[in-house]
């Protein structure tokens, strides 16, 4: 089986949603990317999925256009604006779902303020994620 997660950024959702699909489908080619990449991973991201034991710390964010040509079991969007720019896959794609969630870095507020934030996305990521495949 080979997925692939797309957002924005490639920084927050997606990069924690690949750690997260990795772990639960370890049979799985799981990738991500961005249609506006970031120069590296969220560090509340990193550290976020850390608490439950995953390391992405040497995650990198990618551009969506690296995997236009190949051919995926599942390809997830998990941002609106993600869906919206989607580019068409020249590769087979078998399934398309979207399942938006909300931006962690759009958080405000102290480091723990942020982090209460991140830690709910990373807890819904996981939940939606095994309920659904």
């Amino acid at each position: 089986m080979r997925m692939l997660i797309l957002c924005t950024g490639n920084s927050c959702r997606s990069q924690m949603a690949e750690g997260i699909l990795k772990t639960l489908y370890p049979e799985a080619e799981v990738f991500s990317a961005g249609t506006r990449p970031e120069k590296q991973v969220n560090p509340y991201a990193v550290r976020a999925m850390a608490e439950i034991g995953l390391d992405i710390s040497q995650h990198e964010p990618h551009h969506v256009d690296r995997y236009i040509e190949m051919s995926f079991d599942y390809v997830f969007t998990v941002c609106d604006h993600a869906k919206e720019v989607c580019p068409v896959f020249t590769g087979e794609v078998k399934q398309r779902k979207h399942i938006p969630f909300e931006d962690p870095a759009d958080a405000c507020g102290t480091d723990d303020e942020k982090m209460v934030v991140y830690r709910k996305v990373r807890d819904q990521i996981k939940f939606q994620f095994e309920n659904l495949i």
